[in-house]
């Protein structure tokens, strides 16, 4: 796992070849994003990375979205569109060569509950457990049983 100053010195790297522009904030490492990459704050400038992303095993993730962030920070500075949604943001991306998506990886996966009919063998995964004497099969009306849980599908 790579250290919050090796963050900072790959991003203000990335910044000066890919944009040719420095970048003048801080980097951090925020251990609360669990389904994103990374995020930029419009008050402060700031750029934030998932953990999960610094280990070992993902490193070669990194600086396609450190790229997607940095696209943020200096549209938004330059006064163009910095929304995923605008054409400025778009075309610089792809200019680039930063990731669209964070790729979802094993441990952003949440635990599933597997549920089958008895009648029919319709399965149902659902991230919560479901009272089986309450609710019943969508499809046919049969009882449900529990088949497995907590299982990553």
């Amino acid at each position: 796992m790579i250290s919050e100053q090796e963050l900072q010195q790959l991003v203000e790297s990335i910044s000066l070849e890919s944009f040719s522009r420095p970048f003048l904030h801080q980097a951090k490492i925020n251990r609360r994003l669990k389904t994103t990459g990374g995020r930029y704050q419009l008050s402060d400038h700031h750029l934030e990375f998932n953990p999960l992303f610094l280990k070992e095993e993902n490193l070669h993730y990194l600086p396609g979205i450190i790229k997607h962030e940095l696209v943020h920070y200096h549209l938004h500075l330059a006064g163009l569109g910095y929304q995923h949604k605008d054409r400025d943001f778009k075309l610089l991306l792809q200019k680039v060569g930063g990731s669209r998506y964070a790729p979802r990886l094993e441990e952003n996966k949440r635990s599933r509950w597997h549920y089958r009919c008895r009648q029919c063998g319709q399965d149902y995964w659902r991230q919560r457990q479901v009272n089986v004497k309450k609710y019943f099969c969508g499809r046919c009306r049969g009882k449900l049983e529990k088949i497995a849980g907590p299982l990553a599908k």
